[in-house]
């Protein structure tokens, strides 16, 4: 077995001491590891941790994603759609419950055959992590080669791989919400292009908006093009996620994460995540026309949630209902004036702009382009 402490020490030597993840009894120990001894942010989903990771990068970290393999298929759609396209490197441990020949339980039979096939389906590089310090080692100078590539490396743990790390006694977060402001009269119902013309004209030399995929982004190009700009593609619900590992990257910007009725529904557990971890440099912005809009306006759920009170429930220092274009512009400023984690829910018009084209940046570019903006 690998001992575990001295396998987390050569990572944390080659500058890898952010991790986040999702917790799996082969690699517990390793996780063990990352919440004693280096900052570990403790995902809802796989997905999400994902998109974590990919926002601590382009904050300047080098990130460490811990699953099982049964989440592995929670994490294809940012694997594929969000560090591909935008050539996001991020190292990965994924375990091999399942394995053929090893009893298990019966849910991991199937995903313990097709582990390795998924990783070669997504383009990932992979080995399966040995259980000799020395070789593991040598394995890890071949991963970091990969991620210099901007590629993604994954290896895969079986079980008894990590030698008994204990976790130490943890101190829990605690996030109280302060504000709470929900809705009290009618609302302006301004459309999004409006919405976010406002919080274009309100940009700064230091703040970043990052626009979830589909219309928003391409509404947000559309306004201006901005190297401070974060146009999402694919990746559906990550927008938060991405935004909650850029803020705890980057203490010195502004983070503003615009979302989307249909993409928050599909991750809502990324709201009780960002509200312990709560970074007071991050602004979430759900802009909800209570329809999926970049897909020919199908209706979501978003009418029957209060998202105020639940936003207030995950923590969010600052919860509060916009009704019109005047308050969100207060809203921005009141966030600027007095840092704290706030979430802001307005209501807009069905549609978009039309004609309306796509941004003729390519994907890795615009992550190029930011890392340069977020240098500055």
């Amino acid at each position: 077995m690998i001992p575990t402490g001295q396998f987390g020490a050569e990572l944390h030597r080659l500058g890898f001491h952010f991790y986040t993840g999702v917790p799996c009894s082969y690699l517990k120990n390793l996780i063990n590891y990352a919440i004693n001894d280096c900052e570990y942010i403790g995902a809802a989903n796989e997905g999400d941790a994902v998109a974590i990771a990919a926002g601590a990068y382009l904050g300047g970290k080098k990130p460490v994603v811990l699953m099982q393999n049964s989440g592995l298929g929670n994490a294809v759609s940012p694997l594929t759609s969000l560090l591909y396209p935008f050539r996001i490197p991020l190292l990965g441990f994924v375990s091999l419950r399942g394995e053929p020949g090893v009893p298990d339980e019966p849910q991991h039979e199937l995903m313990g055959q097709i582990t390795p096939q998924m990783l070669e389906l997504m383009q990932m590089e992979w080995q399966y992590l040995s259980s000799d310090m020395a070789e593991a080692k040598q394995q890890l100078l071949q991963a970091v080669q990969v991620t210099e590539q901007n590629r993604p490396f994954f290896f895969v743990v079986r079980k008894g791989t990590f030698e008994p790390e204990e976790l130490r006694s943890q101190t829990p977060l605690v996030a109280v919400n302060q504000t709470a402001r929900v809705k009290h009269k009618r609302d302006q119902l301004p459309t999004r292009y409006e919405a976010l013309s406002l919080l274009h004209a309100q940009r700064d030399s230091h703040t970043v908006y990052l626009a979830t995929t589909g219309k928003t982004g391409r509404e947000l190009y559309d306004i201006a093009d901005h190297a401070g700009n974060f146009y999402m593609v694919g990746s559906m619900g990550c927008i938060s996620s991405f935004g909650l590992g850029l803020a705890l990257t980057q203490t010195n910007k502004d983070i503003v994460a615009i979302d989307g009725d249909g993409s928050l529904l599909m991750r809502m557990g990324a709201l009780t995540t960002i509200g312990c971890y709560g970074p007071s440099g991050l602004l979430h912005i759900l802009l909800d026309n209570n329809a999926h809009d970049s897909t020919g306006g199908q209706k979501t759920v978003s009418h029957n949630l209060d998202f105020v009170k639940i936003a207030a429930a995950s923590g969010y220092a600052r919860s509060v209902y916009v009704h019109q274009l005047s308050e969100l512009e207060a809203a921005l400023r009141e966030w600027k004036e007095a840092k704290k984690l706030t979430f802001l829910h307005m209501r807009i018009a069905a549609g978009s702009k039309e004609p309306l084209g796509r941004p003729h940046i390519r994907p890795f570019e615009v992550k190029e382009r930011l890392v340069e903006f977020l240098r500055k």
